[in-house]
């Protein structure tokens, strides 16, 4: 197992090129990823869902929370819906309506049996699943498209990595990646969110703030989260630069033992992701003075730096250690996906940094 779960481990990172579709129909491939990645995977699916709204899963009274699980794999994202309801609102997750769709039939017949399997350990009906074939590039077609428009308006689409998986070979990936998501949104509800995860490498999360950027200018939707922003993606001004969250993660004991044969440290959740709405909402009220950090914060001798990111772009920021005082105290405690406001900030002429001064305030809004 150890040994698939690094074969696949490198088709997903350093052999990406060599990604064939329909991969998860190979068996070895489908027990590396059902041991390893699908709980992995799952885990930030349920992080991405404690950001949303409340009304995003209490859905509509009267009528159950409607899911479209595209792309679905193994069920991965459907799975983590369905055990997040579970302990958060049963009965929400009893009337639970998933429709998971696939291009290959062999993670559609494991979404099926691990559904099954997990509502028979929690005593609930199986009946609120359908599992559906057909093209991911090409969703509103054929009998898929005809299942999509019937089952909808939903409350939640689910992407779960793959997106970055589609169009691989196509002039402008990217853009053809937006139309697909362009095309499933009429089919939200009035307060229905898209979610799409992908993975965090450069090549991928680049890819997706590429998308973003297709969608925001047309005009179609708004990102509830991450970004404080309607503006074009501001890492892709540079190469190098591209976003991506990391957040804490206990691996449990099976997949402990998996990183420890094969050398892997999965003390953290690391992806990128788009939470798109119809309706303007945001994760939290926007402001010039208020940003999310997109970096780790940066101990450097008498100073301490990081990156943050809002309508003004993509800015360094740094406090000296002679500037510490109780008011921006909270910059120690910053991390990665945080939304902080600051006041105070000053700039001198020709730098690029924005300073933090003794009497400037720092406090975060809304910890990742």
């Amino acid at each position: 197992m150890a040994q698939a779960v690094l074969n696949l481990s490198r088709l997903f990172t350093t052999a990406r090129a060599t990604l064939a579709p329909g991969y998860l129909d190979d068996q070895a491939h489908a027990a590396a990823y059902r041991a390893y990645f699908l709980p992995v995977n799952l885990s930030k699916v349920q992080v991405l869902l404690d950001e949303l709204p409340r009304d995003n899963v209490a859905g509509e009274a009267g009528r159950p929370m409607t899911v479209l699980d595209l792309g679905c794999g193994p069920g991965t994202g459907s799975l983590a819906l369905l055990d997040w309801l579970w302990y958060r609102n049963p009965e929400r997750a009893k009337s639970l309506s998933v429709l998971a769709a696939d291009s290959s039939p062999g993670p559609l017949q494991e979404t099926k049996k691990l559904w099954d399997a997990y509502c028979q350990e929690v005593g609930i009906a199986s009946t609120g699943l359908r599992c559906l074939g057909g093209n991911l590039e090409h969703p509103h077609k054929g009998d898929l498209g005809k299942q999509i428009a019937k089952g909808g308006p939903y409350d939640l689409i689910i992407m779960a990595n793959c997106l970055n998986e589609l169009f691989v070979t196509a002039f402008d990936p990217p853009a053809e990646r937006a139309a697909v998501v362009g095309q499933l949104l009429p089919f939200l509800a009035p307060h229905g969110t898209i979610m799409i995860v992908e993975p965090a490498l450069r090549q991928t999360a680049r890819a997706l703030h590429q998308v973003r950027n297709h969608l925001l200018k047309q005009g179609r939707c708004t990102v509830y989260s991450p970004c404080l922003h309607e503006g074009a993606c501001p890492a892709l001004d540079h190469p190098d630069d591209w976003c991506h969250e990391e957040r804490p993660w206990q691996a449990s004991p099976a997949i402990a033992a998996i990183d420890q044969k094969v050398g892997f440290i999965k003390d953290a959740l690391k992806f990128s992701y788009l939470l798109l709405r119809t309706d303007g909402r945001t994760i939290v009220p926007r402001s010039p003075q208020t940003f999310r950090v997109v970096s780790e914060l940066r101990e450097l001798k008498g100073d301490t730096r990081a990156w943050l990111c809002n309508e003004l772009g993509r800015l360094e920021i740094g406090r000296l250690d002679r500037a510490a005082s109780a008011t921006n105290a909270a910059l120690e405690v910053c991390h990665r996906g945080a939304i902080i406001q600051l006041d105070g900030v000053r700039r001198k002429e020709g730098s690029t940094l924005e300073r933090i001064p003794a009497e400037g305030t720092v406090e975060i809004i809304r910890s990742a």
